[in-house]
């Protein structure tokens, strides 16, 4: 439901400028681990291209094409060296281990399903070197704001941005929250000053709590062994924006 959403990786950038603090974590965890660097839903690159700058062997997998199209011509002309697969996180096999996987910006929420999440852990766990980590980041969900999303269309000013074809475009969103499901159910609008509703893109993002999380990792074979409440690495509690997840095989 969500591949609109990513078809124009362009767009999708000038949403979510990314970098910053997010960047610097990774890039810190790759140093940290050392080695080969697999990211799964590596989207157009921001993570992982700092990361192969500094001269780690890595390979990103997107399922998206456009995301991975965009990816591959911000490498090339950075200069920087690294592979790209285009693939299913849940069900993928590479031939060979990574000292360190991350999963970042969320990505792991695509995946709805308890099942699809334990497939994607299972597979991470198979290309696990010895000693290798699985790091990734998810929102904490709130209560507060599941609850307000009603499905009334709402502009969201901060997530405005400059288009350098079409000038200023806004952006409005009117999400529902299936609470048996923890899927949160979205369509984004884009509009310029002249134009409404250029593009109009649907969105589903999974709620994984903070209780459940650890089940879900034993199950694919792995164990949480620390959980980050902010970019800095400072302790995890119930108000954190986001959960900074460090695991390794159980």
């Amino acid at each position: 439901m969500s591949e609109r959403f990513y078809s124009d990786a362009k767009l999708y950038d000038r949403l979510f400028p990314g970098g910053g603090p997010a960047v610097d974590f990774y890039r810190a965890e790759a140093d940290r681990q050392g080695g080969s660097v697999l990211e799964l839903g590596c989207g157009t690159g921001r993570k992982l291209i700092p990361i192969a700058s500094d001269g780690h062997p890595c390979v990103g997998l997107e399922l998206s094409p456009g995301m991975l199209a965009e990816a591959q011509r911000k490498a090339a002309e950075r200069g920087v060296e690294l592979e790209w697969v285009q693939g299913d996180m849940r069900a993928f096999d590479l031939g060979r281990t990574f000292d360190l996987v991350i999963i970042a910006a969320n990505s792991l929420l695509h995946l709805h399903e308890a099942s699809d999440l334990v497939d994607c852990f299972r597979s991470v766990r198979r290309h696990l070197a010895p000693g290798g980590r699985l790091v990734f980041d998810v929102f904490n969900p709130s209560v507060q704001m599941l609850a307000q999303a009603d499905g009334v269309r709402r502009r969201r000013e901060a997530l405005s941005f400059v288009d350098p074809d079409r000038g200023r475009v806004h952006v409005d969103v009117a999400e529902t929250y299936d609470a048996a499901a923890q899927v949160t159910r979205g369509t984004w609008y884009f509009s310029t000053e002249s134009e409404t509703d250029v593009v109009v893109a649907p969105l589903e993002i999974r709620s994984i709590f903070p209780q459940e999380l650890p089940l879900l990792l034993s199950l694919g074979g792995l164990r949480l062994v620390e959980r980050f409440g902010d970019w800095s690495g400072g302790p995890f509690t119930g108000d954190a924006a986001v959960q900074l997840c460090v695991c390794e095989p159980d």
